[in-house]
């Protein structure tokens, strides 16, 4: 996978709106001037403290830790291994098992002293790569590029990485070239772009570099801990709020590109259909100004280009996550707006499933996300929304609509609000217990149903993926304990832990630091953590998703059990889930559908490991215009599945997302509904099947019925 550049500026920020789009230019920062104040001082002893007493994981700050810190930190410095030589990590190294005594010491010159080298190196990179510039490149000759070098030995030496930077920026070239740049346009881009770089770097403040190592030694502990200086801070309390305002998109920094690494459901981004999570955005323009290229460019300031007012208009260039060797760029226009809690809020949708005998109606009901207006309960209002609230009017509403099965929709559902997916789970099942929390220190607290009334009764299903975390996998676990429904999609993200954000201080100098504090268990006793839950009846796609989520971090909390609580299953009987399977596979393996969905996550998953790609110009272009060849072909065997008119090209595509407008789920996710839909049809039937059955063996059996008459 592509590594992540700079990781002091990969915190996920969402877009929001207010104030000017204006960028305030910081000045560079003198070397002098790079050392660590009191408070950040004051604030390594208190993140200390809060780990060492508070932390769900019995930390010893020690040698090992210390060398995972090390490690950590100069990857969030150079984790593509660019800029940094053997020599440099050979003199750096008096650090590698120092730092646990620094940071319980407060001591934090060594941080410093090794950003301030990276700094020195990166301004020495860029003027060797401008000065590459004015040489031009020779397309012709059969060479290749690894573009991926985390894993990479460090440069031996400076000529190594002179080399290292004479292919990179040829590809650089080779990448703009392709998208149809003249070889003059191409030199102002990438003599701005690598200035840029310079730039930045020059401008990180002893806040940057402070945050940058303390979040090495928060994630050298697990993924979820975290410190947020006053500048990060500020963002993650803005993304918080339940009413956003901006394009409703969040971003992180990879390898010196702005990744869009989710889209908020309801927002103009989602809308629009055409900004995708892993597209990259290049470059920046408020209405029909010059586009401003941002590769390169601090997260922090990407965002402030894209915020602005409501009802105004930036437009993204972007590079598709589908199309990493084409070099092609598409350019959208996106509105900002207010993101509203009714875009998030749970709908429904009713599909007819053919049977035998007619069909069966399914309403398939769409969670993105567990929320609740806090603000509004507070204040008591009495029409409040929130995920439990809006579903049980749907429910009830379903009544009156001859609705023969739910499908309750989680797919990218990374969670929410605790307490709403514990009264969500009300809604089906009679009162008991939802979930179990384990602290630090062994205390298992029991959270049940507040509500004993059921509101609905009938045949259920969990629709779920790779992305439904936390809060969904906690009712989707519970949906299956209690065995109230099948639950079908792919394996759940893994993340099973409970944080706590702890100001530092009564201001906002010394930042937050989040933590993990504690870990979820479902009733049966089981962990959500690393596992994550494991459908009933897996989707083909569940074969790409064995590495992804909690399961690719090398430092997650392991998976784990506590005592099972003392609960009583549901009507649903788990001995149909054979037949279910059997019949699903059946119906999969013709279907073009999970063919399609199938073959691009293979596809997606050969580039993203492929570690060199060619320097030669028509190789290049053959292999895009193969990759291109191969997508146009899966996606026009998809579409006449469905109907659809096959495509010329793949810009065709392009065009009719634009002109369709706003859809509700992408064909994807359609595909998965509509298979959620069949399966609970199978059950539906199987379960008359049995009653039927069951009613003639009683008819039989009655000594009434054999008497005679």
């Amino acid at each position: 996978m592509m590594t992540r550049f700079f990781r002091q500026l990969s915190v996920v920020l969402v877009l929001l709106a207010g104030g000017s789009t204006a960028l305030a230019v910081p000045t560079a920062v003198d070397p002098s001037e790079l050392y660590p104040s009191e408070e950040q001082e004051r604030a390594t002893t208190l993140i200390h403290y809060f780990i060492d007493k508070f932390h769900y994981r019995d930390v010893q700050l020690d040698d090992e830790l210390s060398e995972r810190v090390f490690q950590r930190y100069l990857e969030n410095l150079d984790g593509n291994r660019s800029y940094l030589m053997a020599s440099d990590l050979e003199e750096l190294s008096r650090y590698r098992f120092a730092l646990d005594d620094a940071i319980r010491g407060s001591n934090l010159i060594g941080a410093f002293e090794i950003f301030k080298r990276v700094r020195q190196r990166v301004e020495e990179r860029v003027d060797h790569a401008i000065s590459l510039l004015d040489r031009g490149f020779d397309f012709t000759v059969d060479e290749d590029v690894r573009l991926d070098r985390s894993r990479a030995p460090w440069a031996a030496d400076r000529a190594a990485l002179d080399d290292i930077w004479r292919k990179r920026v040829k590809n650089d070239w080779l990448n703009l070239s392709l998208s149809g740049k003249s070889d003059e346009e191409v030199v102002d881009v990438l003599a701005s772009r690598y200035r840029r770089i310079e730039t930045r770097i020059s401008q990180l403040d002893r806040e940057d570099v402070f945050q940058t190592f303390i979040n090495a030694y928060a994630g050298a502990i697990e993924p979820h801990t975290s410190y947020l200086a006053r500048r990060a801070s500020d963002n993650f309390n803005i993304s918080m709020n339940l009413s956003l305002e901006g394009i409703g998109a969040a971003l992180q920094n990879e390898n010196e590109h702005t990744v869009i690494r989710r889209v908020i459901p309801g927002a103009p981004a989602d809308l629009s259909k055409s900004l995708f999570v892993g597209d990259r955005i290049t470059g920046v323009a408020q209405d029909e100004g010059e586009m401003v290229d941002v590769v390169g460019w601090r997260l922090a300031e990407v965002v402030d280009l894209i915020r602005g007012p409501k009802g105004s208009v930036v437009r993204l260039e972007i590079l598709p996550a589908d199309e990493p060797l084409s070099g092609s760029k598409r350019e959208i226009r996106l509105v900002r707006d207010t993101v509203k809690l009714e875009g998030r809020a749970a709908h429904r949708e009713i599909f007819e499933v053919p049977t035998e005998d007619g069909a069966h109606r399914i309403a398939v009901i769409r969670i993105p996300t567990f929320y609740s207006n806090l603000d509004a309960r507070s204040r008591g209002e009495e029409d409040f929304r929130s995920t439990t609230r809006d579903v049980r009017r749907i429910l009830r509403e379903l009544r009156g609509e001859n609705i023969n099965g739910v499908v309750i929709d989680l797919l990218g559902n990374s969670g929410g609000s605790l307490p709403e997916a514990i009264e969500l789970t009300g809604l089906f099942i009679s009162r008991g217990p939802v979930v179990q929390v384990r602290d630090s220190l062994g205390r298992v607290n029991i959270s049940r149903d507040p509500d004993p009334a059921i509101v609905y009764s009938g045949p259920l299903a969990v629709l779920v993926d790779r992305y439904s975390a936390s809060a969904s996998e906690i009712f989707a676990g519970a949906i299956q304990d209690y065995e109230r429904g099948v639950l079908i999609g792919e394996p759940t993200y893994g993340k099973g832990t409970v944080q706590r954000v702890e100001n530092l201080g009564n201001g906002p100098e010394l930042g937050k630091l989040k933590y993990t504090i504690a870990k979820f268990f479902r009733i049966s006793g089981d962990s959500t953590q690393l596992r994550g839950v494991t459908p009933d009846i897996e989707f083909p796609t569940a074969q790409t998703s064995a590495d992804k989520g909690e399961r690719s971090f090398e430092n997650a909390l392991p998976w784990e059990s506590v005592e099972p609580a003392r609960y009583d299953v549901a009507a649903f009987n788990p001995l149909y889930i054979p037949t279910l399977r059997e019949l699903h596979r059946d119906r999969a393996a013709d279907d073009l559908g999970f063919e399609y969905l199938r073959s691009e996550a293979e596809a997606a998953s050969r580039i993203d490991e492929q570690e060199h790609f060619s320097l030669n110009r028509a190789e290049r272009r053959r292999m895009r215009e193969q990759l291109d060849s191969e997508r146009l072909r899966r996606l026009n065997l998809y579409r006449e599945s469905v109907g659809e008119e096959p495509l010329s090209t793949l810009e065709e595509l392009s065009e009719e997302r634009r002109s369709a407008g706003p859809t509700e789920v992408s064909d994807a996710h359609r595909v998965k509904q509509e298979e959620a839909a069949n399966i609970l049809s199978d059950l539906i039937h199987l379960q008359r099947q049995q009653l039927m059955t069951q009613r003639s063996a009683d008819s039989e059996s009655d000594p009434l019925e054999m008497a005679p008459r």
